[in-house]
């Protein structure tokens, strides 16, 4: 995505006086040689990070061909980046959306470490019917819980099977209570 084109979408933020979500998808790079193209546009107040294990290839695999991973390591580089933009900045506390469906996705969860300038999500970004979309919240989210959970819905593909998309309500009765709530 070229910088022009996040800089219109950032207008579009600012108008709406809301938040805007960097959504980084590393493919056969790394978050380590990603990110730091990305530091003028997090050094922005309302500007967060996500990022997305499933199309980070470290094995060289086409994206898409499998399901790809991430490590505590490069969660910590990402809230470590974020960390220091905040610091030298003065800016207000970052969040980090970490996606995540499989145990795989995301190794060593428990190597995480927290810092109070970033607020970590791990996002339940699984598609599926609900009692799927449930087992993989309690499976990779409850189960392995970082810092605030997160819930991802798709208007498509979630209801591909007839299915009705979940209602806000729905997802909010989960255990723990997902404090994001992403719809795409």
């Amino acid at each position: 995505m070229t910088d022009s084109l996040v800089n219109m979408v950032y207008g579009w933020a600012q108008k709406r006086n809301a938040i805007m979500f960097l959504d980084v998808q590393v493919g056969q790079s790394t978050v380590q040689e990603e990110l730091p193209r990305l530091v003028p546009f997090l050094q922005r107040p309302n500007v967060m990070l996500a990022i997305d294990p499933e199309f980070s290839m470290k094995d060289g695999t086409p994206p898409g061909k499998k399901i790809g991973t991430m490590t505590s390591t490069d969660v910590n580089y990402a809230i470590n980046l974020l960390s220091g933009l905040v610091k030298q900045y003065n800016l207000p506390p970052k969040i980090l959306i970490v996606h995540r469906f499989t145990r795989r996705m995301l190794s060593d969860s428990k190597g995480i470490k927290l810092d109070p300038r970033v607020q970590v999500v791990i996002n339940m970004d699984g598609w599926g019917q609900p009692w799927l979309k449930y087992d993989s919240y309690r499976a990779y989210v409850e189960a392995e819980p970082v810092q605030y959970t997160g819930f991802k819905l798709f208007y498509h593909n979630d209801t591909k099977k007839g299915d009705p998309l979940l209602t806000p309500a729905e997802v909010l009765m989960l255990n723990p209570k997902p404090l994001y709530i992403q719809y795409q």
